[in-house]
């Protein structure tokens, strides 16, 4: 037998122990993990630095720290999130008591994308490990450092049939797809998600997609510019552009353009000085072959800003683009780099002819202090999730549902929304014996008049 599926045959007979049921035991296994990951913070920045030079700040702001919060989160509420929750009965069932009790679905496979390779596999395996699941997890093969550590990780920790990380390409992630799970958790394409979709389809395996698009930044000519920008530059080009809610291009009022591509061009350089190469700050991208896609890009656009490229140190300055086409490389497909396209608008028609060119997007935001342009955006559009004069910033509130809507994603997670994803809400009646009202057995002769009343006043 293949591990693989010898894996695969290990998790169910071990979910099928009933051991992961206890609430202790999960929330036992937390605390490990937490005092893991602290005791390897160090090493955790320097995996991430390794394997693409994400600088130290940014591993603890978008990966380190979401993850500890995740952890307390759990720990704390586990508990509570686990109990049955009692809900009315209805006068239909009378006698009863009601409730939802929470089960866990059983053993999950959770495949973790590249670009936030940390949190984006761990904060999925916290909540599947909270809610009394087993878990396989698959981290990316693009960043092997991370992934060692991962997997060592989770050794460390967790009984291999509890938890365990199968590190691999696509074959890896080809046979595992072909196994039988009880949930699946993926991060990744929009490509890559139908796959997922197909296979987990053959089984009618419930999943959650977390996906991408072309997230767009709307902006009106009411709003601060100077902030807009140092807000938008910090969105895009975070972790190189390479984070999958980053606004993929701008759609700015035209007469205001020509002024804020002169901000975005101060902010760059306050950031990372006149030679973002150089920069601490800057991370590169992740191989040759996304290097070689992002260069693609810059072909036959009018590059009114960075544009230099090192493709031995797989180096994209922080680039933007004024008014490509629609047709053009850089606005076919998400950009996934630091590359900023930035297109001018006049109407709320202008904005629908763009904005709905493309699938709903993972993210959306604006900046505006126009109350009614504000509305209006949020009314007209459909999208994942998003913010109003920043960016980024809802992925950190634990208290948000984060997903996409569409082809940018299925299912929704973060905090206790992740709980509740690896969990089964299973209804249940406990049905008194004491009383046995008659009127809903056969014979039915003369009942149905009675049966409408019940109907109309007590369902």
């Amino acid at each position: 037998m293949n591990t693989i599926p010898k894996i695969h045959a290990a998790h169910k007979h071990f979910f099928r122990s009933q051991i992961t049921k206890d609430v202790s035991y999960r929330i036992n296994f937390l605390k490990k993990l937490k005092a893991e990951i602290e005791s390897k913070e160090q090493a955790i920045y320097d995996a991430l630095y390794e394997d693409f030079k994400k600088p130290e700040f940014e591993s603890h702001l978008s990966e380190f720290a979401l993850v500890i919060s995740e952890l307390d989160l759990a720990i704390k509420n586990t508990k509570k999130w686990s109990k049955p929750e009692r809900v009315r009965s209805s006068i239909l069932t009378f006698p009863s008591s009601d409730y939802i009790y929470k089960d866990p679905y059983g053993i999950v496979l959770i495949i973790a994308p590249w670009n936030y390779p940390f949190v984006l596999a761990m904060a999925p395996l916290i909540m599947a490990i909270a809610a009394g699941n087993t878990v396989v997890l698959k981290p990316s093969e693009l960043t092997q450092n991370t992934s060692l550590l991962l997997t060592e990780i989770i050794e460390n920790v967790f009984p291999k049939d509890l938890a365990i990380s199968v590190e691999g390409g696509v074959d890896v992630s080809t046979e595992l797809l072909a196994q039988h799970w009880d949930y699946i958790f993926f991060t990744g394409s929009v490509k890559v998600g139908k796959i997922v979709a197909a296979a987990a389809a053959k089984h009618l395996t419930p999943v959650t997609l977390e996906l991408g698009g072309k997230s767009p930044c709307i902006i009106d000519d009411s709003i601060d510019l100077k902030l807009v920008a140092k807000r938008l530059v910090w969105g895009k080009f975070l972790n190189a552009g390479q984070t999958c809610i980053a606004p993929d291009y701008v759609l700015i009022k035209s007469n205001i353009k020509e002024k804020f591509i002169g901000l975005l061009k101060s902010e760059i350089i306050s950031f990372y000085g006149n030679d973002p190469k150089t920069s601490p700050d800057f991370a590169r991208i992740i191989n040759a072959s996304n290097f070689e896609r992002l260069n693609k890009m810059l072909q036959d656009v009018n590059v009114v800003f960075g544009g230099a490229i090192d493709s031995e140190n797989l180096y994209i300055a922080p680039t933007l683009i004024d008014e490509p086409t629609l047709e053009s490389k850089v606005m076919q497909e998400e950009i996934f780099g630091p590359i900023l396209p930035i297109l001018s608008y006049g109407t709320i028609e202008d904005l629908k002819a763009v904005i709905w060119n493309y699938d709903k997007p993972l993210a959306l935001y604006t900046f505006s202090k126009d109350t009614a342009f504000k509305a209006k955006i949020l009314r007209t559009f459909c999208f994942g999730g998003g913010a109003v004069n920043d960016t980024l910033i809802h992925f950190g509130n634990q208290k948000l549902p984060f997903g996409g809507v569409g082809s940018s994603g299925i299912g929704q997670y973060h905090g206790k929304f992740g709980f509740d994803t690896f969990t089964h809400n299973k209804a249940l009646v406990k049905r008194g014996t004491w009383f046995d009202p008659n009127f809903r057995y056969a014979p039915y002769k003369n009942k149905l008049k009675l049966l409408k009343t019940v109907f109309k006043y007590f369902s």
